[in-house]
């Protein structure tokens, strides 16, 4: 279901459709509604779905976070185990699946596709539950024709993972029966504070100054961002805070987005890291290849020296760090030794519009660690 929020930029003056997300997002998926965040987008669509006492099943590489909605939802997360790849461990995830799984999440870790899909969906033919495509990284990744977010039942993705905005995010909902029972709560949409026109031209021309190569602005958006996280300190407060529409702010820059110059840019500076790692002991990124259509979300390398590294690029004005926090219940359990490892060695470095190619090369000649 399409937001019936109507488009900040809908037409230019000719009547064409102007650049933006969501015209990109329409020629891949044809049910999607716009969120403030993407767990209470995934609360949305499957609040219709499920029922308290069943169990859902995710990765246990994955942020601490991600599970609240289920938890919200009255369903037990459960985590299953992942490989050195970021696959899902087949064996592991099957003999975790029982009577009561309502549904299964695979995610397309820092916008590329999962890894080992094919078995998963394989192992989920004969279930009766739902697979939930997580694409939080990136919302312009395509994948042999395939919108990274509409492989399973249902998906998500993150529009603030891509934009410099304070929220927005997406629900797809790729099935039928899925769609059909979808019954959107308050914090589905975009927001209509504030909604005259003056107010609607001066978000429109900010959307626009934030798009643009100004490193100021850009800084200022990414620190109050920041700032509006930190204040937000635990992952359910963060849950709650998030069940709102998305923003006026962000639906005003998601409607001025050129998609594809951002994922020009992003391709660029990803491949721009690659170069600068290629010859570096010690560090092994984690894709060979950056395939046509993917939009990274960051680029992510391991290292048995995490820290060390990160201290190293922070000397060059690089802002990284290692990936994610996980839950609990996977910190403090040695049958996840792999995802406990991974979080531990993973770095990531940023390839938004914001970095400049040539600052790479200039890290490149730099970098000591």
């Amino acid at each position: 279901m399409i937001s019936e929020q109507p488009s900040l930029l809908a037409r230019t003056p000719s009547g064409r459709r102007a650049t933006g997300i969501e015209p990109f997002l329409e020629r891949y998926a044809t049910d999607f509604s716009f969120y403030g965040s993407g767990k209470a987008a995934l609360y949305d669509g499957l609040s219709g779905l499920v029922s308290p006492g069943e169990n859902v099943l995710v990765p246990a590489y994955l942020p601490d976070a991600v599970v609240e909605p289920f938890r919200d939802l009255g369903l037990e997360p459960r985590y299953y185990r992942v490989r050195e790849t970021l696959a899902p461990n087949r064996a592991d995830l099957g003999e975790r699946l029982d009577d009561e799984t309502a549904a299964v999440v695979t995610v397309d870790y820092f916008g590329f596709p999962q890894p080992g899909l094919e078995s998963v969906a394989s192992l989920l033919d004969d279930r009766d539950c739902y697979h939930i495509d997580d694409n939080a990284h990136a919302p312009l990744s395509v994948d042999n024709g395939t919108l990274l977010g509409t492989r399973g039942h249902l998906g998500i993705t993150s529009l603030r993972k891509l934009l410099p905005i304070p929220d927005g995010a997406v629900l797809y909902c790729n099935d039928e029966s899925v769609a059909a029972r979808l019954e959107p709560s308050s914090f589905a949409g975009v927001r209509d504070e504030f909604g005259v026109d003056d107010c609607r031209h001066v978000l429109e021309s900010v959307a626009g100054d934030l798009l643009a190569a100004n490193a100021t602005v850009r800084r200022t958006v990414e620190r109050l961002v920041a700032e509006r996280a930190a204040s937000v300190p635990d992952p359910k407060a963060r849950y709650e805070a998030g069940k709102t529409p998305m923003s006026r702010v962000s639906a005003a820059v998601v409607d001025a987005a050129d998609p594809t110059v951002i994922r020009r840019a992003r391709r660029t500076n990803y491949l721009a890291w690659r170069r600068c790692f290629d010859s570096r002991s010690g560090v092994e990124p984690y894709h060979e290849t950056l395939p046509e259509g993917i939009c990274p979300q960051v680029f992510p390398l391991r290292t048995d020296s995490p820290q060390r590294l990160v201290a190293a690029l922070e000397r060059c004005g690089v802002a990284a760090h290692t990936w994610p926090r996980l839950a609990a219940t996977v910190r403090d359990d040695p049958a996840y030794a792999i995802a406990r490892r991974l979080a531990r060695e993973t770095v990531v470095l940023p390839v938004h519009r914001g970095v400049d190619p040539a600052a790479i090369e200039a890290v490149d000649d730099r970098l000591r660690w």
